[in-house]
């Protein structure tokens, strides 16, 4: 019990910013769901967070808005 406990402080000092705090939480929909298709993306979602720094959501938001902002200037 104590070696849980000394384990999970550490975790917690660990995992200061919210970046990290971000990847253990969508991490921990992997082991929760039994949806095939749901840990496929949760795990490359986490792999994009790793790399970039945002999410899948966050990319397709971003590119979305460009993207009509581009066609308004075209027009």
């Amino acid at each position: 019990m104590k070696k849980k406990l000394i384990l999970f402080i550490l975790m917690v000092m660990a995992c200061t910013g919210c970046t990290e705090f971000a990847m253990l939480s969508s991490g921990a929909g992997i082991a929760v769901t039994n949806n095939v298709y749901a840990k496929a993306y949760s795990g490359v979602d986490i792999l994009t967070i790793i790399k970039t720094e945002k999410d899948i959501k966050t990319h397709m938001y971003h590119s979305l808005t460009r993207e009509k902002n581009d066609k308004k200037s075209n027009d």
